[in-house]
């Protein structure tokens, strides 16, 4: 479980004090609920990140667990290091946006005829309740070929999961290498 602390005060002061020390400033809202200023240790925070397996996480922060869900990142543009996150709570009963990621396997015929696999959306745009949230969506690219795409609108139809993107977006395709 990842285990935060809660921030005392959320003047830019303290901020720059809480990063030199190696934490990651994150802050915890949702439906109805008081926000939740709180901070990470940044490798803690990746390490945790990196090896969950579910999109709902749960958090301790001052003797309290919470269910989460990440909305955002912000990265420093140079250096790519995390600067904040935002949380929101996972609450049962809320219908919500999140953002689900795209998960392939396979390799694509189109390879072979040289091209190239490009994702064009990395995460797609759901408003569901938490307890039908799909952890990814699994695309098989192995039918691909040079010029063929998988859309929005081919991806799986889960129920009490609507997808907010537009059905004409590409999500993955195979383009001709230059």
């Amino acid at each position: 479980m990842l285990e935060g602390k809660l921030r005392d005060s959320i003047s830019k002061s303290n901020a720059k004090a809480l990063k030199r020390d190696g934490y990651l400033i994150a802050n915890i809202y949702g439906k109805g609920c008081a926000n939740i200023h709180c901070a990470f240790k940044r490798n803690d925070f990746i390490k945790f990140m990196r090896s969950k397996i579910n999109l709902v996480f749960p958090v301790k922060i001052a003797d309290k667990t919470y269910d989460v869900v990440v909305q955002e990142y912000q990265k420093d543009p140079v250096t790519s290091d995390i600067l904040h996150v935002d949380m929101m709570f996972a609450q049962k009963g809320v219908i919500a946006k999140f953002k689900v990621p795209v998960k392939v396997h396979g390799s694509p015929i189109g390879l072979k005829n040289k091209g190239v696999l490009v994702f064009s959306r990395k995460r797609i745009a759901v408003k569901c309740d938490v307890a039908v949230l799909p952890n990814s969506y699994e695309l098989d690219v192995g039918p691909l070929d040079v010029g063929h795409t998988i859309l929005v609108r081919d991806l799986p139809q889960t129920d009490g999961v609507t997808i907010i993107d537009k059905p004409s977006n590409a999500v993955v395709g195979v383009i001709k290498a230059k």
